[in-house]
């Protein structure tokens, strides 16, 4: 990888660490890094500082950088979300992302049955209606879908009122876009988990908050049987 900048040397060993090529316990060293990549000690540095942040590899002078193991990783960093779907424990990844989408997701639509703003149900709804109207156009995995998708999801979690739910939008919007980026996002919707995107939206525009957490609860199942599917 001659003359690989910062960006590149970051992902490709965020790519090995993440997938178990560069496994727990193993040293590397600056020197290595900077003739195997070709790049400057400089940028070794600063993609190591990086890891290091994330939990993902210690550095100890006249020792090396030390790679960890999984357990000490930042797991919801978007960018250890990324490396992890680029790699071949993609199937995993997109189950774990999932079953936190599960255990979070119905809760903040429930809250959000009771705190949502006038402006954000109105918008709840539209969105809802424009991810119906793209699945029946048979474009579930085009761009104007994706975007629609994310936007739902994120403006639920808002809506929930609750700082400590929405701060796990990104993630949940990096699985959602990686699982598209790898096709596997169905061009026709799953007809159930569309129903139940629709029924959440209407459940949190009437303040039904029962409601409301029992069809997005439905959807994010409907999800977790597919992915779980995927990975199997």
């Amino acid at each position: 990888m001659a003359q690989a900048s910062h960006t590149n040397v970051l992902d490709d060993l965020g790519v090995r660490i993440a997938s178990g090529d560069l496994s727990p316990g193993q040293v590397l060293t600056a020197a290595g890094l900077e003739e195997e990549y070709g790049v400057s000690r400089t940028v070794i540095r600063e993609a190591v500082r990086v890891l290091e942040a994330m939990g993902m590899v210690a550095s100890r002078r006249r020792v090396g950088v030390t790679v960890q193991p999984a357990t000490a990783w930042s797991a919801l960093d978007t960018r250890l979300i990324a490396w992890q779907l680029a790699g071949p424990r993609r199937s995993q990844q997109l189950v774990v992302v999932t079953e936190l989408r599960a255990a979070i997701e119905p809760i903040a639509a429930r809250l959000a049955a009771s705190r949502a703003t006038d402006l954000q149900r109105s918008e709840i709804l539209r969105l809802s209606g424009l991810l119906e109207e793209l699945g029946a156009q048979g474009r579930g995995d085009s761009e104007d879908y994706l975007a629609a998708d994310i936007a739902f999801h994120d403006l639920i979690l808002d809506a929930s009122g609750n700082l400590m739910l929405a701060a796990v939008k990104k993630p949940i919007a990096e699985v959602i876009a990686g699982r598209s980026r790898v096709g596997l996002t169905p061009a026709t919707p799953e007809h159930e988990a569309l129903h139940n995107h629709t029924q959440t939206a209407a459940a949190i525009a009437r303040g039904d908050a029962e409601a409301a957490e029992h069809h997005t609860r439905r959807y994010v199942d409907t999800v977790l049987g597919e992915v779980r599917g995927e990975s199997g």
